[in-house]
């Protein structure tokens, strides 16, 4: 054992931290050490004594960490040694000195080195390391990984360090980001990407990704930089969803982009260029039809895409609200109590008003009807009326009902009772009509915009529901009441009196009281849809609680609320079935042995569990009447462990979700309540819809007018279509023309909007240098001064050592002639 040990080797020592680097340094030769050094201090006329005197040198050197002299001169902003390095053939790494200056921010090395001939290509500035051939020493620099990555060019670095000098620069000279293929693609280099290093393919879809985001090369890149970014943030959003392991990496950049198109609209010094980013387009506003409104097409994206600090910025919120007061400017000013009287007044006079703008859309009044507020206002009254109604109908009832279950009544003696109850009264005849006005508004709305976009709004989705349970029910009703009318005529055909008389059982049924209907009856059945139905109705009014300061924030919360509630359910359902099925799997076999039915079925299990979370379910629900303790013990012991799970665990982690959401809205109530009241005023702001439920079921001249002038203009066309040997061919082609001439527009003339875009561009690119150079000075800029100090240095010990050398040369030839006269 003992020979073995020392048959060991030694152990070697531990290298020091320089050990990787000492292959690299202990090639160079004194005077290519002399020569690096010259270039990182920036001694400028040591560098040209070198270059010009030893024609032999090796420029392409490198020190320990494989930095070479064009590199060390980039490094520490020695502009003059880099044009004379530059100067020189065959220079390796120029590449990695383009990215070094990029990521740095020295704009006049970036020009300088760009004006090198192997800069002559442009496809330079767009190929990344990872890209060079492998015998090209363009980018030799990045091979160990030490400084970046291999996916990175100098656009997308210039865009990562938010350069705008640089990044207009390499703009200029052909450099673009490219981007990144579609995440589900599978052609052939993101295959092979993938399958070759996954890792490397997501980071070079991040870094892609975070130049195109960068505010940088958003603004000068883009002809319309708002919509860029807008489709940018969406994506990236989208992104984020997907690829859940760079989740907050996508998050970031979508926010930034964000806030790219905040900034801009922070800019605007008039409300030319407020509607400019608003509408997509300026000059939209100069529309030929009558009482035209801006189109807000951008507005309507950033809705979409919920920007909402862009949506509740001051200058935003200001031209929204010009649009609501449209027609009524004055009404802006007035007192609360003069637009509660004004609220109250349409409300009341809501039928006449419809009648006059029915009877002339076109004049005065109806300018003021079509206007965003009053019809908020219109169709909020009309809202108010179908609640009343809904009450009304009821009100017989409030006191109780004088017909009770086990009773029937009749108006005359041939009449069946059923007669009596299924008729529908003038109160619902009005309900229905609302119903009916409501379905074709909604039909209309489904028309008028994508389904998809119908869908997304939950809105939409109540509203569908609310009206899916109210046809349900009334459809319920008619068919109770056509079948009570069938009896009632067979017994009009046969009797005169239904005193005494046996009827068969199918029309006997319709003479039984309530208590003995069945459990499957029509009337039954509609009777249950139409209380869900109301109770959602009322639910509707959350709706317009976002036009008042007040209350848009809490409804805000309590929708919220519910996303949390859905997401609770989950392990609700999942704790809730568990224990539903086993406590009735452990006492289904006692029914008749217990002290109570609970747990005996599937019924009294989900009965008893549901109350036992309110509290209402008694203890001896476990209990049986035999001698079966164990059975006895583990439905105590599951009982209990329910009870500790869903009382004191899950719903009090709900309320624990609950004031999480709540606390979230709270700390930025303004931005969610504007944002909230935003979306409420947009769907109001598009045209058509101007008369609420029903009194849009009427219609009016002006709809069958439009109807009549488009079934016109369809036949007319209809012909010329005939005529034509290829309709779509010769469509592509005008479409085709048509872009050709407003691309040929746009290049020699821009647009309003351009012009506007331009000069957002260029103050956000002022403000962003101007904060830029407030920051404060750090380390950096100190070491930068420091080495321009050096440089001096050196360039004055050169002009003193030229002085001396003149001096020297004066000396002699003053001695020569002294000498010359001694001699004569």
């Amino acid at each position: 054992m003992l020979r073995q040990t020392m048959a060991k080797p030694r152990r070697q020592p531990l290298r020091g931290p320089g050990y990787m680097f000492c292959a690299r340094s202990s090639s160079l030769s004194v005077t290519e050490e002399l020569f690096l050094e010259a270039a990182e201090y920036g001694n400028i006329p040591e560098v040209r004594r070198m270059l010009e005197d030893l024609p032999d040198l090796n420029v392409n050197c490198v020190n320990y960490m494989g930095q070479n002299a064009l590199q060390l001169s980039v490094a520490n902003e020695h502009l003059e040694v880099t044009k004379l390095l530059l100067d020189k053939k065959n220079l390796a790494r120029i590449g990695d000195a383009l990215l070094l200056a990029v990521s740095k921010g020295y704009v006049r090395i970036v020009e300088a080195i760009l004006s090198h001939q192997a800069f002559a290509d442009s496809q330079r500035l767009t190929n990344s390391p990872g890209q060079a051939e492998s015998h090209d020493d363009f980018f030799a620099y990045d091979e160990d990984g030490t400084r970046f990555s291999h996916d990175i060019n100098p656009i997308i670095l210039a865009s990562h360090c938010h350069e705008y000098e640089i990044v207009h620069i390499l703009l200029m000279r052909g450099a673009r980001i490219e981007r990144p293929h579609d995440y589900f693609c599978q052609c052939s280099t993101c295959s092979d990407n993938q399958k070759h290093d996954s890792f490397s393919h997501s980071q070079s879809r991040i870094n892609a990704y975070k130049g195109l985001a960068s505010p940088a090369y958003l603004s000068l890149s883009n002809e319309d930089p708002v919509m860029a970014a807008l489709e940018l943030s969406n994506e990236l959003a989208v992104l984020a969803n997907i690829e859940k392991e760079f989740k907050n990496d996508y998050k970031k950049l979508s926010m930034q982009c964000k806030d790219f198109v905040v900034g801009l609209l922070d800019l605007c010094r008039n409300t030319e260029e407020v509607e400019a980013i608003l509408n997509g387009d300026a000059e939209s506003r100069d529309s030929p039809e009558p009482f035209s409104r801006q189109s807000l097409l951008r507005l309507k994206l950033v809705i979409k895409y919920e920007v909402k600090k862009f949506v509740a910025h001051p200058n935003c919120q200001q031209q929204l609200l010009s649009i609501w007061y449209e027609n009524l400017s004055g009404l802006r000013q007035q007192t609360t109590a003069v637009k509660i009287l004004l609220v109250l007044g349409v409300a009341f006079g809501l039928p006449i008003l419809a009648f006059l703008y029915w009877i002339a859309p076109s004049s005065k009044l109806g300018k003021v009807m079509r206007g965003p507020f009053l019809k908020f206002v219109a169709h909020a009254a009309s809202l108010m009326i179908f609640l009343c109604l809904l009450v009304m109908n009821a009100a017989d009832r409030f006191d109780g009902t004088t017909l009770l279950p086990n009773m029937t009544t009749h108006d005359h003696p041939s009449q069946l009772f059923r007669m009596k109850t299924t008729p529908f009264t003038w109160m619902e005849i009005l309900i229905i009509s609302w119903v009916i006005g409501k379905i074709y508004a909604e039909c209309k709305h489904i028309w008028l915009q994508d389904i998809r976009e119908y869908v997304s709004e939950p809105w939409n989705i109540l509203d569908f529901g609310i009206l899916a349970i109210f046809v349900t029910s009334f459809i319920a009703r008619f068919m109770a009441f056509w079948h009570a009318y069938s009896a009632q005529c067979y017994v009009d055909k046969h009797y005169t009196n239904l005193a005494n008389i046996t009827l068969p059982f199918e029309i006997q049924y319709f003479q039984l009281a309530r208590m003995n209907w069945m459990p499957s009856d029509p009337q039954l059945i509609s009777e249950g849809l139409y209380a869900v139905a109301v109770v959602l109705s009322f639910s509707r009014i959350a709706y317009i609680l976002p036009a008042n300061e007040s209350f848009g924030p809490l409804q805000i919360s309590l929708g919220r609320t519910v996303k949390d509630i859905f997401k609770f359910m989950v392990i609700f359902i999942t704790v809730f079935v568990a224990f539903m099925i086993g406590m009735f799997n452990l006492y289904s076999y006692y029914l008749g042995a217990k002290q109570n039915d609970a747990f005996t079925t599937v019924e009294e299990s989900f009965k008893t569990l549901f109350w036992a979370i309110f509290g209402l379910s008694e203890v001896k629900s476990v209990v049986i009447n035999t001698d079966h303790k164990f059975i006895e013990n583990i439905g105590y012991v599951l009982y209990g462990v329910y009870n500790i799970i869903m009382v004191i665990v899950l719903l009090n982690m709900l309320i624990a979700m609950f004031n999480s959401s709540f606390q979230e809205i709270e700390d930025d109530a303004d931005v969610e309540w504007k944002f909230a009241r935003a979306k409420l005023w947009f769907s109001y702001f598009e045209h058509g819809g101007t008369l609420p439920v029903p009194f849009n079921l009427i219609p009016s001249p002006k709809s069958i007018l439009t109807m009549l002038l488009g079934i016109r203009e369809f036949l007319c066309r209809l012909p010329q279509s005939r005529r034509k040997d290829n309709p779509q061919d010769d469509m592509e082609l005008s479409k085709l023309r048509q872009k050709e001439e407003a691309s040929v527009e746009a290049s020699s003339c821009p647009t309003q909007y351009q012009k506007i875009m331009n000069r957002l561009v260029k103050r956000y690119i002022i403000k962003a240098r101007f904060d830029k150079d407030n920051d404060e000075v750090n380390e950096g800029e100190l070491k930068e001064i420091k080495q321009d100090i050096s440089s001096l240095r050196y360039e004055l010990l050169e002009n003193k050592s030229e002085n001396l050398e003149t001096l020297v040369e004066l000396i002699g030839q003053l001695g020569e002639v002294i000498r010359a006269q001694k001699l004569n």
